[in-house]
Parts: C-alpha cells; structure tokens; sequence
C-alpha cells in the first residue's frame, strides 16, 4: 500500500518496533507536546487560508453539520452497545474515545491526499475541532446519571464522585489549549490570507512534514507501551475497537453520498469518524470518569484503533470513496 513508502508512517512502524523490543528510545514530553502543538497551529493555518480563497460555501456549511451530527451519534450508539458487556462507566468512556476524533490520523490523512494529489476543503480542520467536544460532554452527562442511579438504589454508599456542572463541562471542553489553538490559527489564516500563507509557509509547510514523521515515531513508541493494558480484555471489547470505526466510517460514506460532498472532503468525513481520541478525552475522562478504568480507552484507541487506521484504514476508506463517488 503506499502509506507503507510514506517516510512518515515508516517512523510510526519503526517506533512501534522499537517500543515492542523495549528500547530506551523516548521523545521528551516537552518536545512531543510542542510537535502536537506546531501540528495543530500548520493544520490550522492551512485551513484558514483555504477558506479565505473559497469563503463560506453549501459545502463547507454542510460538512460541518455532518461532522456534529457524527459527533452525536457515534457516542450514543457506542454506549448502547458497550453497556452490554462492560461496565456502564467503562461503556461511558469508551463512547467518548470512539465519539472523538484523533487529530494526527486526520492530519496523516491530509499529507495522503496531498500527496495524490486530491482537494479537499479547509474548514474539515474546523469539523475536526467541532467533533472533539460533544462525544466527552455527552459520556460525562451519562455517567453522571449512572451515578446519580446507582445513589438512588443504594443512599448509604459513600464516596461518590461529584458531578460536573453544564457550565463547567461545557467551559473546559471549549477551552482545551489544543482544540483553541486549531480555531485560532484557523481565524488568523482567513484573516492574514494569500499575504500570511506566503509569510508562514517556511514555517507551516516546508517544516511540517520532517516534524510530522517525528510525532509519528513518538506515536509508534507510546502505542507499543500501551499494548499491556489491553491484556485479559474480552475479546467483544477488541471486536469493537477493529469493527467499530469501519461502521462510523461507513455511516460518514452515507452522508457523504447523500450530500454529494467531494471525494477529498468525504474521505476526511470518514477518517474523521473512524478515528479514536488519545490526547483530549483521557485528559478530561481521567477527572470527570475517574471509575473508568484508564488502560481500557487509552489502550484502545492508542494502541488499537490509532495503528490501524493509520497502517490500513486510511488507505481503505480512500479506496473505497474512490469507488463509490467517481
């Protein structure tokens, strides 16, 4: 496949391996936090200055309401189904994981249809950052629910975690650092246009792609160390994490179809969708899920479904697109 002769993807293969042989090899936090800032500030900028070129078109508004609409669904679904054979807090989690997305799969997917040559629109960097929110904000008003269920039936239990109030949940999902730097270079790249493409893209373009395989090789690492927290997991729990992001990219190619959105913004929709968030909703499930067990959703979607979206399903849901829309 050709993500296999991407430099980029070679690195995630190869921290993968040396993760697996137990090798000293580690990327310093600070380094790896900067490179996953620089590649939300680069996506960002290209996408505003897209925007800035096309302006505010029916595609661009449809998209976007597709996008939300996946971010709502997804998780609801998710939890319906999870509730079945894990507990109702774990099933919470995992919802949010699967309802989330995973910015690197999206901008790894961007570099593929660059590299074949096939446009797609700047506001999905926009979708992606609306996707982000509503799958956590959801699972913690369920979980909460399940707690306030399980006080009901049992009033002396102690020790129950507080809720989060809406406006709380609401201000910290809409503030996460990560998610306000991709809007805000987002706005400076429609604002700034041709001029700051121009002034920016030493910065933003010819850097990102070497920066982009070092994130990868960071990935490759932190994927291979998150494979024990998968031990003695039923196995439905796997099934999950493989067939699940194939039925949300699936449900993406629907909409897609329906809305006769283009090939490049259609494959991103499905990327998008069939993507698993390691980065926002550990860091928010942590607090607001802390009866969630960590391994389980980190696990799953860092050593799971990240790896195979990126080795397997980008080139698939690309493949399949191809088929059906052209």
């Amino acid at each position: 496949m050709m993500t296999f002769s991407d430099p980029a993807i070679l690195f995630f293969l190869f921290g993968l391996l040396a993760g697996f042989f137990k090798s000293n090899l580690e990327i310093p936090q600070q380094i790896s936090r900067f490179l996953s800032l620089y590649l939300l500030m680069a996506l960002g900028l290209k996408g505003g200055f897209a925007l800035e070129k096309t302006g505010f078109t029916s595609e661009v508004l449809i998209s976007l309401a597709c996008a939300v609409s996946l971010a709502i669904i997804v998780p609801l679904l998710a939890f319906q189904l999870l509730k079945r054979f894990i507990t109702h807090f774990d099933a919470a989690a995992l919802a949010a994981t699967y309802g989330s997305v995973s910015a690197v799969t999206f901008i790894t997917a961007t570099q593929i249809l660059d590299h074949q040559s096939i446009t797609y629109g700047g506001h999905m960097a926009a979708a992606m950052a609306l996707m982000e929110s509503p799958a956590i904000i959801i699972a913690i008003f369920i979980a909460n629910r399940v707690r306030s269920q399980q006080a009901h039936a049992n009033p002396a239990k102690q020790g129950t975690p507080p809720s989060l109030s809406a406006k709380k949940l609401l201000h910290e999902s809409f503030t996460d650092g990560a998610q306000l730097l991709l809007l805000g270079s987002l706005i400076i790249g429609m604002i700034s246009g041709e001029a700051g493409q121009n002034m920016m893209r030493p910065f933003s373009v010819d850097l990102f792609k070497g920066l982009l395989a070092f994130f990868l090789l960071d990935m490759g690492l932190l994927a291979a160390r998150n494979v024990p927290g998968l031990k003695k997991q039923s196995p439905l729990v796997f099934a999950f994490g493989v067939i699940a992001p194939l039925c949300h990219a699936g449900l993406a190619l629907g909409m897609g179809v329906i809305f006769q959105l283009s090939l490049g913004n259609t494959v991103l929709l499905m990327v998008l969708a069939s993507s698993a968030s390691y980065i926002a909703v550990p860091a928010v499930v942590r607090y607001a899920i802390p009866e969630a067990n960590p391994s389980l959703y980190i696990g799953m979607s860092l050593a799971l479904t990240f790896p195979l979206n990126l080795l397997f399903g980008i080139p698939l849901y690309l493949q399949v697109a191809q088929r059906v829309l052209t």
